[in-house]
């Protein structure tokens, strides 16, 4: 069973911001590659599952558990997915406000 990997993505995110401050041999991802990333993996997440849902109602797979996990994991992950993009349009609009 794959794990949403929601604690892995924010330890990789401070894991890079320490590895940029710790020297310059480090190999540097920009923001725009870890979003594309990111809306990638929820991408291939809600395929999962609706290949799951697909094989359930064909009557390939018989278990429903995995086919439950599998939705509740895109879900899960596309509501990370917009938490994160209402943040992001939040401090742009913020930074927009400012006075120059």
């Amino acid at each position: 069973m794959k794990d949403i990997a929601i604690q892995d993505r924010v330890d990789t995110v401070i894991g890079s911001y320490i590895d940029r401050k710790r020297g310059p041999d480090v190999k540097e991802n920009s923001f725009s590659e870890m979003l594309k990333n990111s809306l990638s993996e929820v991408n291939k997440l809600q395929r999962d599952a609706d290949l799951a849902i697909r094989e359930i109602a064909a009557g390939k797979d018989k278990d429903i558990h995995q086919t439950m996990i599998a939705l509740e994991k895109a879900e899960i992950s596309f509501q990370f997915m917009m938490q994160v993009r209402n943040k992001i349009i939040s401090a742009y609009q913020e930074v927009m406000r400012m006075q120059v």
